[in-house]
């Protein structure tokens, strides 16, 4: 395979390498437990708060504890576009990170480093391993597919984490302890806490309360954009009744009714609004989501905003994705290295981490100030910065008339 540009920044390379793929394919003989999960439709029905508590009251059941109606209602939330972006926005910058194997004596392994960069398992695995922040456990499989290896994590619907079971139709009470399971801890592994609700638990009830405000501000707009119509008539007489109708439905889409000529009907006198206390409420719930799942509110309060609140909040969201690197590494450590070993993917004493992080803007800097002093490795600033150096202009001899240089005018200094 061919290693990419970014990688070769990462490891302080700048050729591409081609290597051939040793992995040995290794036949499973054991139990496939993902095939054996009956397939369910879950509702869309509406959802309310009775429903949260319920869901959760059975998950917590000490005696027969059943997860599913709480990871159904988990599946039902995160239509939800804002908290979609915000979990997405957290796991991916975490997933984007190049990764490496490091040998015992701390050096990188390039070959094994190379070999496994673009294998889709390890970002499924990965994967895994973040969703337990939100959502508290993970248990999945490795298989062979066309002699691909392949992780997939079996439905949280129809594992149960605290006494070992997983159940193929989570709604009967078939089960397999898959503690006791030959490929436990092989090619059966989970990660997470087995009595954690996840961040995702405090983001149900502002999702519920946000749909409950859109559907009372759709309302609100329907009734104040298009008042309904009120017709008066004989309502006895059913010819007259049928060209009242006929009539209404002619006159457009609005919401219209037909009373007796002897009738009163008349709209209560409720607060007049525009419906600022929807769209607070609104405002309110995808707040409360951003700081559950990003600590922060990034980009979203255009009205109080400001540069500095900007930067801050990135900087937040940034100590939470190493947060999540960190928690990366040491499941790798603890988990899923031993598991590949032993089914001999791996067959060296590696460890999987990440390179160190740089501030490049920086380290840019300190380049500039050491450039009149020093003499800098020009493959080095290359592969670091991305710039194609092809010479060296010669210094002025009053440095202090020499141009600033920024990251934005190095072609003032580079050929």
């Amino acid at each position: 395979m061919r290693i990419t540009d970014k990688i070769a920044n990462v490891l302080g390379y700048s050729k591409t390498t081609d290597l051939a793929t040793t992995q040995k394919t290794i036949t499973k003989t054991g139990n496939s437990y993902v095939p054996t999960i009956a397939p369910k439709t879950i509702s869309q029905t509406r959802q309310d708060i009775k429903n949260y508590t319920d869901s959760k009251n059975m998950f917590l059941n000490v005696d027969n504890p059943k997860r599913y109606p709480y990871y159904n209602l988990l599946a039902n939330i995160m239509v939800d576009l804002h908290l979609q972006s915000q979990v997405n926005n957290r796991m991916r910058k975490s997933l984007a990170k190049p990764f490496i194997f490091k040998d015992a004596t701390g050096k990188i392994d390039l070959e094994l480093t190379l070999q496994f960069q673009n294998k889709k398992f390890i970002k499924d695995v990965n994967i895994a391993i973040l969703e337990t922040i939100y959502y508290g456990h993970s248990l999945g499989e490795f298989d062979y597919v066309n002699n691909d290896l392949v992780f997939t994590i079996i439905p949280r619907q129809n594992v149960d984490p605290v006494n070992g079971f997983i159940y193929t139709d989570y709604t009967e009470d078939k089960k397999i302890d898959y503690r006791i399971q030959k490929e436990y801890n092989s090619w059966l592994i989970e990660f997470g806490d087995n009595k954690s609700f996840g961040l995702l638990d405090g983001c149900i009830p502002h999702v519920l309360f946000k749909r409950f405000a859109i559907s009372c501000y759709s309302e609100l707009c329907e009734i104040y954009g298009i008042p309904p119509r009120v017709l008066k008539t004989n309502t006895q007489d059913r010819v007259m009744v049928s060209r009242g109708e006929k009539m209404l439905k002619d006159m457009g889409s609005a919401a219209w009714f037909i009373i007796d000529e002897n009738e009163e009907f008349s709209f209560a006198q409720g607060v007049s609004t525009n419906g600022d206390v929807y769209k607070g409420l609104i405002s309110l719930c995808n707040n409360e989501m951003s700081m559950g799942i990003s600590g922060t509110v990034v980009g979203q309060d255009t009205k109080n905003g400001s540069n500095g609140k900007e930067k801050t909040s990135v900087t937040i969201l940034g100590d939470l994705v190493d947060s999540d690197l960190s928690l990366i590494e040491e499941v790798w450590s603890s988990t899923v290295m031993n598991s590949l070993k032993t089914l001999g993917i791996i067959t060296k004493d590696v460890t999987y981490g990440y390179a160190e992080a740089k501030d490049l803007e920086a380290l840019w800097k300190m380049v500039v100030e050491a450039l009149p002093y020093l003499e800098i490795d020009v493959d080095w600033i290359a592969t670091t910065f991305g710039i194609k150096v092809t010479g060296v202009k010669k210094l002025l001899a009053n440095t202090a008339n020499t141009k600033k240089l920024s990251l934005e005018d190095y072609e003032s200094f580079f050929v």
